[in-house]
């Protein structure tokens, strides 16, 4: 009689952690001045030209979205942690360009601080906004990566979007890749 051999023991396999609190609200004016000084990182803007913007930049961006808020339900929301730390913004809006792009279509959006990099926040604040976008009754979005923006690129991914088409951009060298996701 012999005796079969007992495999050795295997490590269990580990639970992901679980997704970060976050809230979503709509941008406040004073918003615009956080986030001018949250995206002043040469880093975080590597993708968008690499230089922070002015801060009027940030004015109207906020502005503008309180009006989509207002109009559509939706809007590039202010994320915070749940100490209320504002963290950047995660959202959706009308394609904001007429000249290139996936003109018509609803983006999906997020950029945070370097400092809530890497920790789940981006894909969990996009998951609240993909919720809140399938209650308001939108039907499909896109969402617009630098080519070379791998971490936004596993965010759209983890959210199962995928890739549809690329485009150049008005940036000289800059391809940006379409993901889309239908709801």
């Amino acid at each position: 009689m012999s005796i079969a051999p007992v495999p050795p023991p295997t490590a269990p396999t580990p639970s992901p952690a679980p997704a970060p609190a976050v809230r979503l609200r709509v941008p406040t004016d004073e918003d615009a001045l956080i986030w001018h000084r949250v995206f002043d990182d040469p880093e975080v803007m590597e993708f968008f030209g690499g230089r922070r913007a002015d801060f009027s930049v940030y004015e109207e961006l906020t502005a503008r979205q309180r009006r989509h808020d207002a109009e559509l339900g939706y809007c590039l929301w202010t994320v915070t942690d749940e100490d209320g730390t504002v963290l950047g913004f995660t959202g959706a809006q009308p394609w904001p360009h007429a000249h290139y792009g996936p003109v018509g279509a609803i983006e999906i959006g997020w950029r945070l601080a370097r400092t809530a990099w890497g920790r789940g926040y981006a894909t969990a604040a996009a998951r609240t906004t993909l919720e809140r976008l399938r209650a308001a009754g939108v039907p499909d979005v896109v969402a617009m990566i630098d080519s070379r923006n791998a971490r936004s690129v596993a965010v759209a991914e983890r959210l199962g979007m995928r890739l549809a088409e690329t485009f150049t951009t008005p940036r000289p060298g800059q391809e940006a890749r379409c993901y889309r996701l239908e709801l």
